[in-house]
């Protein structure tokens, strides 16, 4: 199974996957630009790990963006409403980056997220050079660590824009799950 892992990491995406935001925009996040990077961050809006994570990715957005990464959160939940999307991610504080519900799951599939909060970082050649958490402040769900020690995230854009490989490619994201298309059914 863990070579499996690793194969998918480095495979590369389709960025021809496209998404409206929930402003109506056609959006294909898995598309960068020369010199640029991707950040996917898939998120639940019910899931608590993941709101108590929006503050920390608009601030990463935000400086990272500066050197050339395009944030997009991504809602995993097909029946969420653009407006109860948009609406989340204003009371959240999340800031100007796409916000995109995955109603077909494929940009779950194609980036290989299966927890909300985790972070899929994409580099310009379309191969993903991360996946994970954003940190280590959690240990375990509902157990919190009193200080970050490691900020995995970080130190894997800060590889990224340095053209250096990324030390520690995949992390154990800590959250809610991604559940399969089917459990939405009515």
């Amino acid at each position: 199974m863990r070579w499996l892992a690793a194969f998918a990491l480095s495979a590369v995406l389709h960025p021809m996957v496209q998404a409206p935001d929930v402003d109506g925009v056609e959006r294909r996040p898995l598309k960068v630009g020369k010199g640029h990077a991707a950040a996917l961050f898939f998120v639940a809006h019910d899931c608590p790990i993941s709101n108590y994570y929006s503050h920390e990715i608009r601030r990463i957005c935000d400086e990272y963006s500066k050197r050339g990464l395009a944030c997009s959160v991504v809602y995993i939940e097909p029946n969420l409403t653009d407006a109860d999307a948009a609406k989340h991610a204003r009371e959240y504080g999340h800031g100007d980056y796409p916000k995109i519900v995955d109603r077909t799951h494929a940009l779950v599939a194609a980036a290989g997220a299966t927890i909300t909060p985790q972070v899929v970082v994409i580099k310009d050649d379309e191969s993903v050079a991360y996946r994970g958490r954003i940190d280590n402040f959690y240990a375990a769900l509902g157990r919190p660590r009193r200080v970050v020690t490691e900020h995995d995230l970080r130190d894997a854009l800060d590889a990224v824009f340095s053209g250096k490989p990324v030390a520690k490619p995949e992390t154990q994201a800590v959250g809610c799950y991604i559940p399969d298309l089917s459990a939405y059914s009515q």
